[in-house]
């Protein structure tokens, strides 16, 4: 099947992308109205792009032709937001938050959740989360008039103690255990994983040659 995307309706292609491009990480994004609300939003058009400086991405659909979601809208104000990651005990919590609640409206007490301070920006993250990064909105871009690429400068990190060597920093992925989404109300988990060690191009020469050059 060939498709030439020039012929092909945005809805189509959405529907096409978000089957194809999988799994995706969550980012259950934490922002502050203007009153002082927590807002918190699922978003799977996320990701990281960069250690130095350490940026994350967030697309962000408006919610109709004039107006933003609250996400959006809260981040132009206030110029900050948390990227609170899920897991599967999070998972639960992040769909009530996915439901369409009005402007001003928390989703964090019917989801269940609570907050914790974070520490470089004045947004909470969520303390059920097993990471959150707090994050400066470093750039914004708009893609069309439907969606906006919002570009976040990730300031600091915190994560659950059980979850990292303190000393090594790396991540125990079978106790984070995180959700990646799929296309409309799929999720998958990470336990069924395997291991691939990257080469070297001598090491890969000698496998093709027969020689072996560990000795």
């Amino acid at each position: 099947m060939y498709l030439d995307f020039d012929q092909t309706p945005p809805r189509d292609r959405y529907k096409l992308l978000t089957s194809l491009v999988v799994p995706r990480p969550i980012a259950l994004v934490s922002t502050l109205d203007a009153a002082g609300r927590v807002n918190a939003a699922p978003y799977s058009f996320f990701n990281v792009f960069s250690q130095e400086p350490a940026i994350c991405v967030l697309g962000i659909e408006r919610r109709s032709e004039n107006e933003l979601k609250d996400t959006a809208a809260h981040i132009e104000r206030s110029g900050e937001f948390v990227v609170n990651l899920v897991d599967e005990d999070l998972a639960p919590a992040m769909n009530v938050c996915a439901t369409d609640f009005p402007a001003g409206y928390s989703e964090l007490e019917p989801a269940g959740l609570t907050i914790a301070a974070s520490t470089r920006i004045a947004t909470p993250r969520i303390a059920e989360a097993p990471a959150a990064l707090e994050c400066r909105n470093h750039s914004t871009m708009m893609l069309g008039s439907a969606r906006r690429l919002v570009i976040g400068e990730i300031l600091a990190v915190h994560i659950r103690d059980s979850l990292v060597d303190a000393e090594r920093l790396y991540i125990d992925h079978q106790r984070y255990r995180p959700v990646g989404r799929l296309t409309g109300g799929g999720y998958c988990t990470t336990t069924d994983t395997f291991r691939l060690e990257r080469e070297t191009f001598a090491a890969w020469q000698a496998r093709q040659t027969g020689e072996d050059h560990t000795a």
